[in-house]
């Protein structure tokens, strides 16, 4: 710096040394929305289910047979002082539990009077999803099955079906547990 320089001279100088030394922005990237969910496993397909329909993640407990159900309905187990019903969600589209116990998984449901535990085969956790994603489910789905499916991401590692768990809720044969 000279010393012949204004204060005002000398700023400006600092400034344009700054400026000749300073990196550009980063490069704009577009940012998509991603649609948080639970992923789940059932009858060999991956499934995912928005958050706000599941309450609770759970091994499966120790439950009770209760006589006069449906088969797909495997009892009843105390969590924390409720009795929550338990249902085997892929005997219940016709299907078998494929994995081990110890992988096998409860997502508890409550909605207003409904309290209710579905058991899957196995819990893959969170999972985020660009909002891209097809409305139409997959003609391969069994036709039991098809109903509750929403839609489908497409992903490089695979798919994973959107599992409307309200439907399920709505659905009349859910609702009917009683054996006849």
């Amino acid at each position: 710096m000279q010393p012949t320089l204004t204060p005002y001279l000398a700023l400006v100088d600092i400034a344009n040394r700054a400026k000749a030394q300073a990196k550009g922005l980063p490069a704009r990237q577009e940012v998509k929305p991603y649609w948080t969910g639970i992923g789940f496993s059932i009858l060999g397909h991956r499934l995912v289910s928005a958050m706000e329909d599941v309450v609770e993640l759970l091994e499966v407990p120790q439950y009770t047979f209760i006589p006069g159900v449906q088969p797909w309905v495997r009892g009843v187990a105390n969590v924390r002082g409720r009795l929550l019903p338990l249902v085997d969600l892929a005997a219940f589209f016709g299907g078998h539990l494929a994995s081990p116990r110890q992988r096998r998984r409860v997502l508890v449901l409550e909605q207003g009077k409904l309290y209710v535990g579905l058991i899957v085969d196995e819990l893959h956790g969170m999972q985020h999803l660009a909002l891209e994603f097809g409305k139409l489910p997959p003609a391969d789905l069994a036709e039991s099955f098809a109903p509750m499916i929403s839609g489908q991401f497409e992903l490089q590692q695979g798919r994973w079906l959107v599992f409307d768990l309200q439907a399920l809720v709505n659905d009349f044969q859910f609702a009917d547990a009683a054996a006849h």
